[in-house]
């Protein structure tokens, strides 16, 4: 009820612990509060805040133009009302190696158990698109460097993403940089590698065996990777996985779909079975709870309510 019961130092710690149990960790891209709490329910073990996602939410293309303060704000809200892990995308760390530092304290006070910050130029680009470019060695080392040194509790989750492999066309020379960027970028500090855009099984395996670190693999929908089980992930000594911006699409897909079948039906009538029902809905939130919280107070009756 109202937020998790479980403080930040102890989700983050949890968090360790599952990463170095070996276990493949789901990280479903939740859009909203509501949706972390549906991915707690079914059985994960962690939730993803995607920058794509909350740019998309807002109405804006996905080229770094949200804020810190939007960014830790949304992702606060997410992290607030679920037991699992949060992880978030935190771009390019919104500055220089000082705002870098920023950036890691104020996602650390949001209740985050972790972010990403990555390698890309400013104005930066989805990670699945053409045209990016990424910063010299020696700034991206700055990056991870700054946000180690940033975070105050130690088991807050440094992770650092390259997009290197995605910026050469050769693709044989595209994996040798990001193997040595994840190689320096770990001994910069990152306590976890997410290589972006990876092509192939193998070269997760690659990555895999060229860090001691956790790494991460993004199965994001009309990408450049393909979308491997999490049995094929696990299989190659993958320890995350994400599917950032899939529970969007799908909401967005189904939206669409209702919109459409009211401009051609009148109604919604048809849609109706595969809506979620009213009693589910307050299932997820509690309703009940808020209503035994204090019945002098909260006095909603929900014994007559209808399952619509």
């Amino acid at each position: 009820m109202l937020q998790s019961t479980i403080p930040p130092h102890e989700k983050r710690a949890a968090f360790r612990a599952a990463l170095a149990s070996g276990t493949l960790l789901r990280m479903p891209g939740a859009f909203n509060p509501l949706s972390a709490q549906l991915i707690q329910d079914k059985g994960f073990e962690g939730v993803y805040v995607s920058g794509a996602v909350l740019s998309a939410d807002l109405g804006l293309p996905d080229i770094g133009l949200t804020t810190l303060s939007e960014v830790a704000q949304r992702a606060g809200q997410i992290a607030r009302v679920t037991d699992l892990p949060a992880l978030v995308d935190a771009d390019t760390g919104f500055g220089e190696p000082m705002n870098v530092a920023r950036t890691v304290q104020l996602i650390e006070d949001a209740g985050l158990a972790g972010l990403h910050i990555e390698d890309q130029v400013n104005p930066k680009r989805c990670g699945h698109l053409d045209g990016k470019e990424v910063v010299d060695e020696n700034t991206a080392l700055k990056r991870i460097r700054a946000a180690v040194l940033g975070r105050r509790d130690p088991n807050f989750l440094v992770m650092a993403r390259t997009d290197i492999r995605g910026t050469l066309s050769d693709s044989t020379q595209g994996m040798r940089a990001a193997i040595d960027r994840a190689k320096k970028l770990a001994d910069a500090g990152a306590d976890a590698i997410f290589p972006e855009a990876m092509a192939s099984l193998e070269e997760f395996a690659a990555i895999r065996e060229a860090v001691d670190v956790p790494i991460l693999a993004n199965m994001t929908e009309f990408g450049k990777s393909e979308l491997f089980t999490t049995r094929q992930l696990a299989d190659v000594g993958v320890n995350i996985v994400i599917f950032p911006v899939s529970l969007l699409r799908l909401a967005m897909g189904a939206a669409e779909r209702g919109l459409e079948t009211i401009l051609a039906e009148g109604s919604l009538t048809s849609k109706v079975p595969e809506m979620q029902t009213r009693a589910r809905l307050y299932e997820l939130i509690d309703y009940a709870g808020y209503s035994s919280f204090d019945e002098g107070i909260f006095t909603f009756d929900l014994s007559h309510n209808r399952d619509s």
